[in-house]
């Protein structure tokens, strides 16, 4: 056994296919699998005074915990697959912490949930950033057509 796979998990329907693909593929490489939930506060998202309903939401503890939820019920979903996986929350940029995490990686697996053009450029796109800067092969896992 060796290797690891690192995939980001956010909570959206093609996170967790890209988690489920990660697992079959680590079962395949005998390997673990490092699930990365990633929290940020955007400080600059509120400009004046806000309500303390407001201001407990926009919270570090508050935007942690909302990861920290996101990881637990990623864990819960997946159940036991047969390969070890090691749950990550980490705080700051998608990009960067998933980038910073192929440095150790044999492997990384991203979701991609097919904006659009224009909110991929406002938005920026994670899988992209990904695949431009990660230090190891990438997979990105596309959402499922519907309809």
């Amino acid at each position: 056994m060796g290797g690891s796979i690192v995939v980001g998990v956010d909570g959206s329907p093609v996170s967790m296919a890209a988690l489920r693909w990660a697992v079959d593929e680590a079962v395949l490489r005998d390997c673990d699998v490092a699930a990365i939930s990633v929290w940020h506060r955007d400080k600059g998202l509120v400009s004046g005074p806000v309500s303390a309903e407001v201001a407990v939401q926009l919270s570090d503890g508050h935007m942690k915990s909302l990861g920290q939820k996101v990881l637990d019920e990623a864990m819960y979903d997946i159940g036991n697959v047969g390969v070890r996986i090691r749950p990550v929350l980490a705080e700051g940029d998608p990009r960067g912490v998933l980038v910073d995490a192929s440095a150790g990686a044999d492997l990384l697996v991203v979701g991609n949930r097919g904006h659009g053009a224009v909110a991929e450029a406002l938005l920026g796109s994670v899988s992209a950033h990904c695949l431009h800067h990660a230090a190891c092969p990438v997979v990105v896992v596309k959402e499922a057509k519907t309809g």
